[in-house]
């Protein structure tokens, strides 16, 4: 059995797609949209996604991109409406594994998903960034795994949901204080902290570093459970 997500915006096609997949034996999970993707998707355990790329928002190649940055042992289907060569060629050089033009028979579909799914077979890659257990409120790597308070987990998820890894001041200063009453000087305090415990857990260089006139930014890799 294969875990496969979907994201396509269309509901009756999602629909359709979500039940053909999940017939042929495979547990399936859909998204309408990246948004919806990124906040409700726990990825240490999918195989595959099947993605369309006339998104709202944010499109489909940019999650292709980011899902390649992020998660590279998750392979990647696109099937859209684009089937120009130029829109093949770019649909692989942004991370698609299997470019199916839509309309697809549902058999050529379930097929690529699983001819996918035997060629990504491999031995679990060693350690290589950190991972943040969300509920037992744990940060492990490859040197140890360390205790963090509740707002440390808050933070260092907001930081992996956004865009290029990056928070504004104003937003780490929330997370960290709800009323808003912390000092810059506090925060950093904070962020100083975390990195100890980031760079105890594994993490190399500076796991968090300072982005000048917005705030700061996640710089090592992380997986969330």
């Amino acid at each position: 059995m294969l875990n496969v997500i979907i994201v396509e915006d269309n509901r009756d096609l999602r629909e359709s797609l979500l039940e053909v997949i999940a017939t042929k034996g495979h547990h399936v999970a859909a998204f309408d949209n990246a948004d919806a993707l990124w906040s409700g998707c726990s990825f240490n355990k999918v195989d595959v996604m099947v993605l369309d790329l006339n998104l709202p928002g944010e499109d489909g190649l940019a999650v292709a991109r980011r899902m390649r940055a992020e998660h590279p042992n998750v392979g990647i289907v696109m099937l859209t409406a684009r089937d120009a060569p130029d829109d093949r060629r770019i649909g692989y050089e942004n991370g698609a594994d299997i470019y199916l033009a839509k309309p697809s028979s549902a058999q050529e579909l379930v097929a690529s998903i699983e001819a996918l799914a035997r060629r990504l077979v491999r031995d679990p890659p060693p350690i290589t960034g950190l991972v943040l257990d969300s509920v037992a409120m744990t940060l492990s790597g490859s040197s140890d795994t360390v205790a963090l308070s509740a707002s440390e987990v808050d933070l260092l998820i907001e930081f992996s949901r956004a865009p290029g890894k990056r928070l504004e001041t104003r937003r780490i200063e929330n997370l960290i204080d709800q009323e808003g009453g912390v000092s810059k000087a506090a925060i950093e305090v904070r962020i100083v902290r975390l990195r100890k415990k980031m760079i105890a857990a594994g993490a190399s260089g500076q796991p968090i570093t300072a982005v000048r006139n917005l705030g700061h930014q996640l710089s090592v890799r992380m997986d969330v459970l």
